[in-house]
């Protein structure tokens, strides 16, 4: 087959060069662009952000995930993409903006699935030597030490990942036990500074605050 007659070969033509954006040690191409051209290229083609229990997100213990779709010239590719911070590290309680900042970056490649700037993600799955910016904790940073069964005031919800309304899912919880075992940081001394009187009784709206701060206390400890 000629590259006339083969869609994928006419968008990785395309040069994506000017449109690159870079932040830290990491290059994204530019979702505006790349919607742009695609829409150049096949006005008919279309994307979906792929539903989790009517959510744009799905949530596991090894953290958030987005997918997207997208359709050229009637074939379909999905990509899924994780919720990551500035440092392409797992964010376990992200907030709106990380989760659409996410679908974007995930937009983008789904649409290099079909060729387009599918050459600027080259070698980004190759593992680097050493602890670098945006490298993923060793397996043994990501464990939890036990921790004793604590009485709640409450009792407690079942947790299903979504829909808790109250409190902070199981894997925020997790991820605050861990916070405070690489910082060092005593457990009494951050439930009296929120006020709270257990972890697991933490409100969903605080998750954020605590975690930013344990997470403030790690870079300044590695600093």
């Amino acid at each position: 087959m000629s590259n006339t007659n083969n869609y994928f070969a006419q968008l990785a033509s395309v040069d994506v060069s000017q449109h690159i954006e870079k932040k830290g040690q990491f290059s994204y191409l530019s979702w505006p662009f790349a919607v742009q051209q695609l829409r150049l290229f096949d006005e008919t083609a279309t994307w979906e952000v792929i539903r989790h229990n009517g959510l744009p997100f799905l949530e596991t213990e090894q953290g958030f995930f987005v997918e997207v779709a997208v359709t050229v010239k009637g074939v379909t590719l999905t990509q899924i993409h994780p919720v990551l911070d500035g440092k392409n590290r797992p964010l376990l309680a992200p907030n709106a903006f990380d989760i659409n900042t996410s679908i974007q970056r995930c937009l983008v490649k789904a649409i290099a699935l079909h060729g387009l700037g599918l050459n600027v993600y080259a070698g980004e799955d190759l593992p680097s030597g050493g602890e670098s910016e945006g490298q993923q904790p060793s397996p043994s940073a990501l464990q939890t030490p036990p921790v004793p069964v604590r009485k709640l005031r409450h009792p407690a919800i079942p947790d299903n990942g979504f829909s808790e309304p109250h409190l902070l899912t199981t894997n925020q919880l997790r991820y605050i036990r861990r916070l405070l075992a690489e910082t060092g940081t005593d457990e009494n001394q951050v439930l009296g500074f929120f006020g709270f009187d257990a972890l697991e009784n933490i409100p969903k709206h605080d998750v954020n605050r605590v975690i930013r701060m344990l997470e403030t206390n790690r870079e300044q400890k590695v600093a």
